[in-house]
């Protein structure tokens, strides 16, 4: 029986030194910038515009009014991942406003996650405007690249809300109608 052990033993010592061994994804720290830029399409008048927005700033395209609360993207030496957490809201003919969009856009997939109207599209471009460079995101000297993670990362790992770690409770849910 205790030969038995032993190999049982040895084979964990071996599961367990390749599952260390394996290649991770490097998990880079998530820029985040001042300004979120828009693409919209009229498509009565077929016109499509570019505007920028201020995160907390609301800006009018039509009937709807756009307003941003975050907006993350990715050095630029890493896998491109924009992504903005937007409100958009509709003027209707009696004077008020009704919410049509609250959730999360990806630069990379407007078409899944963009604001579909009938009279406007909304879609997310880009971030500007880092709040710190590049440069200030790398690790400090000394640490070993992939030892520094991100509060991302890190809740990732504990099972968070990834990119929705670190937002108030308002902004971590979406709803689309």
């Amino acid at each position: 029986m205790p030969a038995r052990s032993a190999l049982s033993f040895s084979w964990l010592v071996l599961i367990a030194a390749m599952i260390a061994s394996a290649p991770w994804p490097a998990l880079a720290d998530r820029i985040e910038n001042q300004v979120a830029v828009f693409s919209a399409l009229d498509k009565v008048t077929a016109r499509i515009s570019k505007f920028e927005v201020e995160l907390g700033k609301t800006v009018t395209f039509g009937a709807l009014k756009v307003t941003p609360r975050v907006c993350y993207s990715r050095p630029p030496t890493e896998e491109p991942k924009t992504t903005s957490f937007v409100e958009v809201d509709e003027n209707q003919l009696d004077g008020s406003q009704k919410r049509i969009f609250t959730g999360w856009m990806f630069a990379e997939s407007p078409g899944i996650y963009g604001l579909e109207h009938p009279t406007y599209d909304v879609w997310l471009t880009e971030c500007e405007k880092p709040l710190r460079s590049t440069a200030e995101q790398a690790p400090n000297a000394g640490e070993t690249p992939g030892a520094a993670t991100s509060d991302a990362a890190v809740d990732q790992q504990q099972g968070g809300a990834g990119d929705n770690a670190g937002l108030p409770p308002e902004l971590r849910r979406r709803v689309r109608r």
